[in-house]
């Protein structure tokens, strides 16, 4: 395994991240444990979690996520692990969560919360990296970062990360803290894929400027990627054929932009890319994203043990030239099939 760090910390990851959004919903116990132990027998030692996982978020199984992966970790040796969670994001944003009465911000008293609940679920006494899931536009970044920091002080997190975020944000909230001295962010978790090159734009060079990595979530576009959507009829066992019978406005939302024309048709020539070059496009998708030099560890996800081999083999795929260049050419004539 050819381990990477995050940013400038001492976090040496596998270039696969284990992602945990679909435990206690999609996935129930037995089998989350299977794809837990699946990913660490391959050798993955990075897992990402957040405090209102699993999706969709309810107030019923809010922090279930956490505490299932909580009594995994406790049949592994916690050296081996690097583990990163998330205090959720501002109600004044992305959406409103369903944890602390859906008054959250990322002010001191829910980012301390955040992490108490995050620890005691988990049965931790530290976390590695801890991020914001996504951002707060009301409560003064100088005040989020100081919480944060205080966090770092106190030996209950390593490293700081931040999620969903532009390049404003990554910049504003570093240098605050540069200029403060408060513990940096060492990462931005985005949503990036060849369906949504977005990072690209700005993002890309704040990273490479700033030493800053990107943990992409979503390489393979919820699913979009994997092909299962090209065909005559959505999957109903799929998380999209899911979100378009919920009456929720924002995973109705999600499932339009992910699943539209253009996504379809892009998908549609990637998968001829992928079979072209002996391989699944999923490993394609996965592949690409670790391709960059800006990404420390690609975030997967899977409901079974079963649909983690495809990620998997992209660990040991190198893309040709030829190959970047033909996906590069869907994007063109596809222009941001995402929005």
């Amino acid at each position: 395994m050819n381990y990477r760090y995050i940013g400038k910390s001492g976090l040496r990851v596998s270039p696969i991240c284990m992602g945990t959004m679909s435990f206690g919903s999609w996935s129930d116990e037995k089998e989350s444990f299977r794809v837990l132990d699946k990913a660490y027998e391959r050798g993955i030692n990075f897992y990402d979690t957040a405090e209102v996982y699993p999706v969709p978020p309810r107030v019923e199984t809010a922090g279930l996520t956490e505490t299932i992966f909580g009594k995994w970790i406790k049949t592994k040796n916690r050296d081996s692990l690097i583990i990163a969670t998330k205090v959720a994001g501002a109600a004044s944003g992305w959406f409103v969560p369903p944890i602390r009465a859906g008054m959250t911000a990322i002010d001191r008293h829910h980012i301390e919360r955040a992490v108490e609940g995050s620890l005691q679920r988990m049965g931790l006494d530290y976390i590695d990296l801890y991020q914001v899931h996504w951002p707060d536009t009301v409560v003064p970044i100088q005040e989020s970062m100081a919480a944060l920091d205080r966090l770092v002080e106190a030996g209950k997190v390593r490293y700081l990360g931040t999620s969903n975020e532009n390049a404003y944000g990554l910049t504003k909230a570093n240098t605050v803290a540069d200029y403060e001295g408060y513990a940096r962010f060492q990462s931005i978790q985005n949503n990036f894929s060849l369906l949504n090159r977005r990072f690209l734009d700005e993002l890309a060079l704040v990273c490479r400027k700033e030493n800053v990595s990107l943990l992409p979530y979503s390489p393979i576009g919820g699913g979009m990627l994997s092909g299962k959507y090209n065909t005559d009829k959505i999957p109903g066992n799929s998380r999209f054929g899911e979100y378009l019978q919920l009456e929720n406005p924002r995973q109705r939302a999600m499932a339009d932009r992910f699943l539209n024309k253009g996504t379809l048709a892009s998908t549609a020539r990637y998968m001829e890319i992928a079979r072209e070059a002996g391989m699944s496009p999923t490993t394609l998708a996965v592949a690409w994203s670790m391709n960059f030099d800006f990404v420390a560890s690609t975030i997967i996800g899977a409901r079974t043990a079963d649909q983690l081999d495809e990620s998997f083999a992209a660990l040991d795929v190198t893309l040709s030239p030829e190959v970047l260049k033909a996906c590069d050419a869907v994007h063109r004539d596809i222009l941001y099939p995402m929005g």
